[in-house]
């Protein structure tokens, strides 16, 4: 008996699971599995909703700052440019990655101490170079904004860390070797890419999203460079010959420069977003704000319950329960035994029987 009646629950719960998973395209949404919801699509590279690639471009002022000889001598600017191009992938709202290429010049000037100042003069050197490095990018605006922040998004406030390789050729003139000796060590000196010339930079910008394709960015940057004669100052370092040591002007090992440049983000993609802009607190926030905004009226059954079985008309797949039925969830009559006869009308519920004996086994007379 207790053997039937387990067998009556699970067949018809494992027949109906079937039946419901081939009305359905199981490679398709919505699907059974996808519980019905229109929206559900794969989650693939197609699925995407936001774009995450760009190429920037920019360019302007490039400063030798902490060094022997520096763009900053005598209250003057000895101006210096530089222009960069950069591929740049989103990984996150939060977090990118740029592949950078960077090229300039400087200017800078020095004078040795006394008495070897006064037979040199002021030096002036110039730094050209070439650049390759890999950016992190961080948007603060992003990890820092408020969720009940509703205005609108054009500022952000990015921090950028990263190291590369950088190729540079200097010269150096003064009013003694140089004369002597014009473009020859220690007065120029000329680097190859690779992994001698390694240098660190960070810094950080402000960008405006100006339309959907286009950024504009105010970016400051600090180049460390770890050589001392990226500016100009000669190979050596300290040879006993006084009137070169050029380099040991400042006790510093590393000739550092900054860069201040404007820029434009060229934003690449279908969509209308970019990730970067891409604020997922406010989203959410938006969404509550649109359910509070809504209407409170609870509307329950919209197509109504026609059989009055319990099941809405909206998920019942049967239409036309008889009165008094007892029915599942998709407003099937329930028929424990399988039979064909339904409970309602079955006079042996749990015993498979005849639709013309009352549901009940051809020996069992029914009143």
């Amino acid at each position: 008996m207790k053997k039937s009646l387990f067998l009556s629950l699970l067949l018809p719960m494992a027949f109906h699971a079937q039946d419901v998973a081939t009305t359905q395209n199981p490679g398709g949404y919505p699907n059974t599995f996808s519980s019905g919801a229109a929206e559900v699509a794969p989650f693939d590279n197609a699925a995407r909703k936001y774009n995450d690639w760009a190429i920037s471009v920019g360019g302007g002022g490039a400063f030798m700052l902490r060094s022997d000889l520096t763009s900053f001598y005598g209250n003057k600017f000895n101006w210096g440019w530089n222009a960069y191009v950069s591929l740049d992938k989103q990984i996150s709202h939060t977090f990118g990655l740029s592949l950078q290429f960077q090229t300039g010049e400087t200017n800078q000037k020095g004078r040795l101490p006394e008495p070897y100042g006064t037979a040199a003069g002021v030096a002036e050197a110039y730094t050209k170079y070439q650049q390759l490095s890999l950016l992190a990018d961080v948007n603060f605006s992003n990890l820092l904004r408020r969720s009940d922040t509703r205005s609108p998004y054009r500022w952000a406030l990015h921090g950028y860390a990263g190291l590369g390789v950088q190729g540079f050729e200097t010269l150096l003139l003064d009013n003694d070797l140089s004369v002597i000796a014009p473009n020859r060590l220690p007065i120029a000196v000329d680097q190859k890419f690779g992994i001698s010339s390694l240098f660190f930079q960070g810094g950080a910008g402000i960008k405006y999203n100006a339309s959907k394709l286009i950024d504009v960015e105010l970016r400051g940057m600090y180049i460390h460079s770890g050589d001392d004669e990226f500016d100009g100052g000669g190979e050596t370092y300290d040879i006993g010959v006084p009137r070169i040591n050029y380099n040991l002007i400042n006790k510093s090992r590393s000739d550092d420069m900054v860069t201040i440049n404007l820029g434009l983000s060229f934003k690449l993609g279908k969509h209308d977003t970019h990730l970067a802009w891409h604020d997922p607190m406010q989203n959410i926030t938006s969404r509550i704000l649109v359910l509070d905004e809504a209407s409170k009226e609870l509307v329950v059954c919209v197509k109504g319950d026609s059989d009055n079985d319990g099941v809405c008309d909206d998920w019942d797949r049967e239409l036309n329960t008889p009165a008094g039925a007892r029915v599942d969830g998709a407003g099937i009559a329930l028929d424990m035994d399988m039979d064909g006869v339904i409970d309602l009308y079955d006079r042996c519920v749990t015993v498979p029987g005849l639709s013309t004996n009352e549901g009940c086994p051809a020996d069992v007379a029914t009143p």
